[in-house]
Parts: structure tokens; C-alpha cells; sequence
């Protein structure tokens, strides 16, 4: 029987309708096997193992430009990694197995697995270094907010698009030292903070739903390979976001141009982190604003997952009942 080309782009649907959903959910399921016994190693490791397995079943040339680090670091996804079985459109994959994994190891809301995959050479090569962000859900202006406008005037220009007094509008941001003068600035506009301990890529997340998580903005400083899955959910749901890597020593400026990233204060917005068609899953690990955790029944395993197109503009919220344990 004569073999049949499917077009890249009816493989990438293809993928976004069955296949990715797997992997997220794979790997989400092991590291949730992991909650509470304080292990983060064990368990980031238990979703790196499960995420490999699935992608490399799946019918795409893939190689790993966002990963967990390079080769010699360690035995994870690694930035250069291919995967896939080379029966299908190349790729670039974008991998956070776990993101959270205090979150995990503690048993704390917020824990996700997530991929993004795109055409390939689309997705940016970001170094594992800090970044500015700034992003906001859909249905707003364009440049709306400004990353390097005050926090104080970003509030008030959200609000008067969105059509509310500061006092209604919800920052999100990391809870970390380095924010404080950012935290006490959204503040004095009147508008609230929202403070996580870790989940860079799903507090991005929250700005696209913000009737359902009171998420309307996120701001701060994270790590620049999150920021670049988020930009991905973001594209597929047409919103908006800006970053610009922090390249303050000599060493990551070198590290950045190995990379391919020729202006230092280059700031990036959407398009310019992932450029073409892309998908984007994330399968909730514990329980959080948008995802519920992986819940384990008599015989059975319970996954809420969100999966995105970005050419369509689809996002398909699934929750799924298996039954065949054994294949976890």
C-alpha cells in the first residue's frame, strides 16, 4: 500500500487533537504520584522520564530548544535533545515537565506539566537566565501595558481599557526580594498583588482567563525559557506580552550570543518568541486557579488539561477518566 503525506499543517492539528495531550498527561500523572514527600528531584525526574517516553511516540522530527539544561548537566530533556519518531514534520519543542516542583514536593496548588511544540526554527533559543515580562490576556489594545512603563501607569492604562477604577484591577507576581519596589508600586496605584512562590509559566497563564482566576496582569522577573512557553499560550489565545532577557554579566551576555541572540536589550514581544504555528498543552499536576491536580480513584486516574492552536485560535479544555493504569 502506497504511504500518505499529511501536510504539516493537518499533522499539527492532528497532534493538538490527540497526541500532545498524552504527553502532558503522562508526565503530570508521575509527578503527581510524587506529591507531598518532599522529593523534587524524584519527582521532576518522574515527569522528565514519562514526557521523553511519549514524545518519542510521537510521528514528528522534534529537537528540544528549551529544555532543562544542556547534555552534561544533566539526564534530563535537554536543550538539543531530538525526539519523536522522524515520521512527521520537524519541530521545536519547549518542555517544562514540571513546573513547580516546591509546589509538587509540598503538595501546593499551581504545580503544571507543560510543551509547547511549533514549526520548526520558530521558537526562540532563550538561555537559562532571568527575564523582564509583562503580559495581559486578550481583548485589550495593542501596547496596552509597557514593560518599561511605571507599574503604576500600566495599572491605570489596564484599567481604563478594561473599563474599571485601579482598585479592580489583580497583579500577579513572584514572590520574590527583588520585587519588592515593583509590589509596593502596583500597590500605591490601588490595585491588588497576587503573590506566588513559583509557577512562572501558569501565573502567565492567569492573564488569559481573568474572570476565572481574578488574574489580570502579570509582572516581574522569571526565568527566560518559562517565558517563552508562555508566550506560546499567549499567542494561541491573542494576548499580549513583552520580556527582555536580564543580561547583566559578562558570562550570560556570552552565553546569550551562543544562542543567537545578537541585541542585549532587545525587547521581545510575542512574535518574536514564537514566530510560527504553534501548540500549547498543560496538564494541572496539584490543584490550581485554572487546572485541577491529578486525582487517583479505585482503578481509575483523573487529568484536567488545557491545549492550544495558535493558527486556529482553539483552546480545548479536557478532562479525562483512564482506566489502563498500566500504560502510566
Amino acid at each position: 500500500m502506497a504511504s500518505i503525506t499529511v501536510p504539516s499543517n493537518l499533522m499539527m492539528e492532528r497532534i493538538l487533537s490527540i497526541e500532545i495531550v498524552r504527553v502532558t498527561e503522562r508526565a503530570a500523572v508521575n509527578a503527581a504520584r510524587l506529591r507531598g514527600r518532599g522529593d523534587e528531584k524524584s519527582a521532576d525526574q518522574a515527569a522528565v522520564d514519562a514526557m521523553r517516553r511519549e514524545l518519542n511516540n510521537l510521528p514528528i522530527d522534534g529537537t528540544v530548544v528549551i529544555g532543562e539544561g544542556e547534555l552534561d548537566e544533566a539526564p534530563m530533556l535537554f536543550i538539543g535533545e531530538k525526539v519523536g519518531n522522524k515520521a512527521g514534520p520537524k519541530v521545536d519543542i519547549a518542555v517544562d515537565p514540571l513546573e513547580g516542583t516546591t509546589l509538587c514536593a509540598k503538595n501546593m496548588s499551581g504545580a503544571i506539566a507543560t510543551l509547547a511544540m511549533a514549526e520548526n526554527g520558530t521558537l526562540l533559543h532563550a538561555p537559562d537566565i532571568y527575564m523582564e515580562k509583562i503580559a495581559v490576556g486578550p481583548g485589550y489594545p495593542k501596547g496596552v501595558v509597557d514593560l518599561d512603563a511605571p507599574a503604576d501607569e500600566n495599572v491605570r492604562s489596564l484599567a481604563k481599557a478594561k473599563g474599571v477604577r485601579p482598585e479592580a484591577i489583580t497583579a500577579m507576581v513572584l514572590d520574590r526580594p527583588r520585587h519588592a519596589d515593583l509590589i509596593a508600586a502596583i500597590r500605591k496605584a490601588g490595585a491588588a498583588v497576587s503573590l506566588i512562590t513559583d509557577g512562572d509559566i501558569a501565573g502567565v497563564i492567569h492573564t488569559t482567563e481573568p474572570d476565572k482566576t481574578g488574574i489580570d496582569i502579570y509582572v516581574g522577573i522569571g526565568g527566560a525559557p518559562e517565558g517563552v512557553l508562555a508566550a506560546a499560550a499567549l499567542r494561541c489565545t491573542g494576548g499580549q506580552m513583552q520580556c527582555r532577557l536580564v543580561l547583566d554579566t559578562e558570562e550570560r551576555r556570552e552565553r546569550a550570543a551562543k544562542m543567537g541572540i545578537k541585541d542585549p536589550r532587545k525587547r521581545y514581544q510575542i512574535e518574536d518568541m514564537v514566530r510560527g504555528d504553534c501548540l500549547f498543552a498543560a496538564t494541572g499536576v496539584t490543584d490550581g486557579r485554572m487546572l485541577q491536580g491529578v486525582r487517583f480513584g479505585r482503578g481509575i486516574v483523573e487529568t484536567d488539561t488545557v491545549v492550544m492552536r495558535s493558527v486556529t485560535g482553539t483552546v480545548r479544555w479536557i478532562r479525562a477518566e483512564h482506566r489502563q493504569l498500566d500504560k502510566f
